[in-house]
């Protein structure tokens, strides 16, 4: 796992979002993005992460930030975790992992014992010119937000 580092260009990427559209990193150039990986919509922790995400949606955009939330769910399923939980950002279905690749977040885990392969829940903050500024490796599900505006 080679995760991409405060000081590393992000490579442009293309992705669909949870409507279909394509979205890649240049349609944010010049604005300070949240790029934040959780392993599977709907399961709690990644649920009361973004909607912690959405109850402070306003003041992370008064500091500048478009958010943008990526795991390798399917559209449809995407759209479901938007659609009951009212996200005001775009979430990338990146099935085939171009994106969680690229930012280097897939790779082994534990959980409950059992070894397996799968996304780090990991935030990444990339200024206007796609050079990541900051890694947060220890999300706090439940207070995200805070720790996204402190930086």
């Amino acid at each position: 796992m080679n995760t991409l580092k405060a000081g590393d260009k992000v490579p442009d990427f293309k992705s669909s979002d949870q409507d279909g559209n394509v979205v890649s990193l240049s349609d944010y150039k010049g604005q300070d993005l949240v790029v934040f990986f959780y392993p599977r919509a709907s399961t709690p922790g990644c649920t009361a992460e973004a909607c912690n995400l959405r109850d402070h949606y306003a003041e992370l955009q008064e500091a500048g930030y478009s958010l943008l939330g990526v795991s390798a769910d399917s559209e449809k399923k995407q759209a479901n975790f938007r659609n009951k939980y009212n996200f005001p950002f775009p979430l990338l279905a990146d099935e085939d992992r171009t994106v969680i690749d690229a930012f280097g977040v897939w790779g082994p885990k534990k959980f409950m014992g059992r070894e397996f392969d799968g996304i780090h829940r990991k935030t990444f903050i990339v200024d206007g010119s796609g050079t990541v500024t900051r890694v947060i490796d220890k999300v706090k599900t439940k207070d995200h937000a805070a720790q996204i505006l402190e930086g």
